[in-house]
């Protein structure tokens, strides 16, 4: 690989920023050895809160054990991970199993770094089709999920009972602005968000923007301009407070268990701390009902290019080991994730059926690099942030600041 791409990948990698609380950060390298089967396998993850007497690190471990290797595992933090995995790439000493947020995927398989599983022998069967299409490029696909996470929408029952406001009537956008109306009149704050000008203000919006029916190829379409329009809206008739502007999901969520905000769009790491404050959840609305479609959050398990392709077939029993069901849900609960299976999603809601809002969450996401935009994506995003932050601060109207998006764009 060319090493000007390389420094311009890592570039535009550190755009996305760190979006989701599951990742981390951390150290420690080794030696991925030699040969077929025996010996050390090298495992890298984003995971470096867990360390080697946690269960996370067990099961890595465990896995090794059935394909007859000792798995090294080191953890670096999300940003760390992606830029040493270019390198790694570039000088032919990747590790054997890489686990990545899945926005990272298309940019590690543009610069020649993953194999396809067709390549590695590691089976997809199963996956839930719309989790998978994170890890999708050009009709391949380069890698499998270990879960997923996405976003809802919390509200605070007791502020919604004053204002007089039935949670079940929020279906769509009319409904959902006529209950924040109603709760402003009744003395508190209706919505709280993150509108930051950076990679967690596009996640936020997305849900929005997709569930206006807009596409990201095409950012200055009549409903991408009404999706704007709705957050714009929101905070000139002071649903939502002017703090959107800066907030990032954790101080948005701070913000809500403060106590006097009704709804506030967050994700699934959430849920135990929503639970201990008594929040509920429900589904973002799509503009005319039904559930919009969020981004999901998550990392993929990719087995990287090796000198030797004979290492494949264990690296794929141990990816397999770490996706089986049990280990699956283990990790996942761990991880507040949900599963990205049929199967492992059962059984966590057999163990608890608070989830049922996130698996249905989930079920209508969708990747960022979906539709094939692949590297595309960060450019994207920094243009549709950048739209957000001038719609939303009054300093153009929606539609020229998508414009200005699109044309910075350039496609």
């Amino acid at each position: 690989m060319n090493k000007k791409k390389t420094i311009a990948l890592i570039g535009g990698l550190l755009t996305l920023g760190t979006t989701l609380a599951a990742c981390g950060g951390g150290s420690s390298s080794g030696d991925s050895g030699s040969g077929a089967a025996g010996g050390t396998y090298t495992w890298w993850d984003p995971y470096p809160q867990y360390d080697a007497s946690s269960d996370w690190a067990k099961v890595i471990d465990a896995c090794g054990q059935p394909a007859g290797v000792t798995i090294k595992r080191t953890a670096y933090d999300t940003t760390d991970l992606t830029s040493k995995a270019l390198l790694a790439g570039q000088q032919g000493s990747s590790p054997d199993l890489l686990l990545v947020d899945n926005p990272v995927v298309s940019t590690l398989a543009e610069a020649g770094i993953l194999t396809t599983t067709d390549e590695s022998g590691l089976s997809v069967a199963g996956f839930a089709p719309n989790i998978l299409a994170a890890g999708q490029q050009d009709g391949k696909t380069f890698g499998v999920p270990i879960g997923a996470n996405t976003l809802a929408l919390y509200y605070n029952p007791k502020i919604l009972k004053k204002a007089g406001v039935d949670p079940a009537s929020v279906k769509d956008w009319a409904s959902l602005t006529a209950a924040l109306a109603k709760v402003k009149q009744a003395g508190d704050k209706g919505i709280t968000f993150a509108a930051v000008g950076t990679e967690e203000g596009s996640f936020q919006f997305l849900p929005w923007f997709w569930g206006s029916g807009a596409q990201l190829t095409d950012l200055t379409s009549s409903q991408a301009v009404s999706a704007l329009s709705l957050w714009a809206g929101w905070v000139k008739d002071g649903y939502a407070p002017n703090s959107v502007l800066n907030n990032t999901q954790t101080t948005s969520w701070q913000e809500f268990v403060a106590g006097n905000i009704a709804f506030a769009e967050n994700g699934t790491w959430q849920k135990a701390d929503a639970a201990k404050n008594k929040f509920e959840v429900m589904p973002l609305p799509g503009q005319n009902g039904g559930t919009a479609p969020a981004p999901t959050g998550g990392e993929f398990l990719s087995i990287p290019v090796q000198k030797s392709s004979d290492r494949y077939a264990v690296s794929s029993k141990i990816a397999a080991c770490m996706t089986d069901t049990t280990n699956i849900v283990n990790t996942d609960n761990t991880l507040n994730y949900i599963a990205p299976t049929e199967a492992a999603q059962k059984q966590q809601l057999a163990a608890d059926q608070t989830l049922q809002p996130w698996v249905d969450a989930v079920a209508a996401a969708k990747g960022r690099t979906s539709d094939n935009l692949g590297t595309k994506y960060p450019k994207i995003s920094e243009q549709l942030w950048t739209a957000v932050q001038s719609a939303l601060t009054g300093k153009v109207d929606p539609q020229k600041a998508l414009q200005t998006a699109q044309d910075a764009v350039g496609e």
